[in-house]
C-alpha cells in the first residue's frame, strides 16, 4: 500500500507539473505571461548547435547518394545497419561493365583487335570498379560514420538537455507568475481587513507568498543548473567542427586517390590500346572500302582542322610534295573551307 500510494501521489505531482507547464506555454504563446530570456551567449550556441546538425545531415545524405546512387542500394544497407548485420557483396556497376566487356571480348575472340581490346578495357573496368569499392568503404569510415555519430549521439545528449533546459524555465516563470498572484492576493486581502489585521484570510496568504518565494529559489537554482550543464554541451560545437573538418580531410584524401587510381588505369589502357584515330575515321565516316591514313592539314588550314575534332593531320611541306607523295592516297573533305591565303586551299564538303 505504501508503495501503491507513493506511485499514486508520485503520478499526481507530475501531472500538476505538466499542466502548469502547458498553463505557462499557452499564456507566454497568448502574451499574458512573461518569459525569461536566454542570455544572448547561450542564444548564439543553440542556433550554432541546431545549425551544425541540419547542415551535417545534408552534407552526410548528400555523400551517401554520391557514393551509392541506387536508392534500393541505399535502403537495403540501412535496414541490415539497424539489424546489425554486414550488407552482402553486390558487384558494382564499373565491375559489371568490365565483365560484360571481357565476356564479349573472349567471344569475338582474343585474337582479334576488337576482342583484345574489348578485354583490356574490361579488365581496366574492373579495377575502376575496385577502386570505386575502395572510395566507398573508406569515406564510410573516415566520414560518414563520424557524421552520424554526432547526429545520433553528441546532438541528442543536446536536444535532451536543451527540452529539460525549456521545462525548468516553464517551471520557473510558472513560479514567478504564482509568486507574482500571491503577492496581489496578500495586499488585496490586506487592504480589504485593514481593520482586522490577525484575520484568517491575511495568515493564509502570508504563508502562500513563503511558500511561493521558496519554490521560486528551487526552480531559479534548477534552472541555473540546467542551463550551465546545456553551456557546457553547447560549447564542445566548436571541438566537433574541427573534428569534422580532420574528417573532411580524409574525404578529400580518399577522393584525390580513387580519381589519381582511374587516370592512371585509363592513361595505362590507352598506351595499350594505342591511337588510331584513322581507323575510327574510316569505320564511322568513308563511304567506299578505301581507309584514310591521313588528312591534310597546311592544305586545308587551321581552322578547317580545329573543326574536324579527332581527325590526325599529317601531310607535306608544300602543295608540290603533296602531288608527289599521294598518288596513292585519297582523303575526303568534311566541311566547306575557303583559303584564308595561297598556301591553303579552297575545298568543298565531301569532295
Amino acid at each position: 500500500m505504501n508503495i501503491m500510494d507513493f506511485n499514486v501521489k508520485k503520478l499526481a505531482a507530475d501531472a500538476g507539473t505538466f499542466l502548469s507547464r502547458a498553463v505557462q506555454f499557452t499564456e507566454e504563446k497568448l502574451g499574458q505571461a512573461e518569459k525569461t530570456e536566454l542570455d544572448a551567449h547561450l542564444e548564439n550556441l543553440l542556433s550554432k548547435a541546431e545549425c551544425t546538425k541540419i547542415w551535417t545531415e545534408k552534407i552526410m545524405k548528400q555523400t551517401e547518394v554520391l557514393l551509392q546512387p541506387n536508392p534500393n542500394a541505399r535502403i537495403e544497407e540501412f535496414v541490415y545497419e539497424k539489424l546489425d548485420r554486414k550488407a552482402p557483396s553486390r558487384i558494382n556497376n564499373p565491375e559489371l561493365l568490365g565483365q560484360y566487356m571481357i565476356d564479349a571480348g573472349t567471344e569475338f575472340g582474343p585474337g582479334t583487335a576488337y576482342g583484345n581490346a574489348l578485354i583490356k578495357c574490361g579488365e581496366t573496368q574492373k579495377r575502376i570498379g575496385t577502386a570505386d569499392r575502395e572510395l566507398i568503404q573508406t569515406s564510410a569510415l573516415n566520414f560518414l560514420t563520424p557524421l552520424r555519430n554526432f547526429i545520433e549521439g553528441d546532438y541528442k545528449t543536446i536536444a535532451k538537455e536543451r527540452k529539460l533546459l525549456q521545462n525548468k524555465r516553464l517551471d520557473l516563470d510558472a513560479a514567478k507568475t504564482r509568486l507574482k498572484k500571491a503577492k496581489a492576493a496578500e495586499t488585496k486581502s490586506s487592504q480589504l481587513n485593514s481593520a482586522r489585521p490577525e484575520g484568517d484570510n491575511i495568515m493564509i496568504w502570508a504563508e502562500e507568498v513563503t511558500k511561493s518565494e521558496q519554490e521560486l529559489r528551487i526552480t531559479q537554482s534548477e534552472f541555473d543548473r540546467q542551463a550551465e550543464i546545456t553551456r557546457l554541451l553547447l560549447e564542445g560545437i566548436s571541438s566537433t567542427h574541427a573534428h569534422h573538418l580532420r574528417c573532411l580531410n580524409d574525404f578529400v584524401e580518399a577522393q584525390m586517390t580513387y580519381y589519381a587510381q582511374c587516370y592512371q588505369y585509363m592513361l595505362d589502357l590507352q598506351k595499350q590500346l594505342g591511337s588510331f584515330p584513322s581507323n575510327y575515321l574510316s569505320n564511322n565516316n568513308q563511304t567506299s572500302g578505301t581507309p584514310v591514313p591521313y588528312a591534310l592539314s597546311n592544305a586545308i588550314g587551321p581552322s578547317a582542322q580545329a573543326s574536324t575534332g579527332s581527325l590526325v593531320i599529317t601531310c607535306p611541306s608544300n602543295l608540290n610534295d603533296l602531288k608527289e607523295s599521294s598518288n596513292n592516297r585519297k582523303a575526303r573533305v568534311l566541311y566547306d573551307y575557303d583559303a584564308a591565303n595561297s598556301t591553303e586551299l579552297s575545298l568543298l564538303a565531301d569532295e
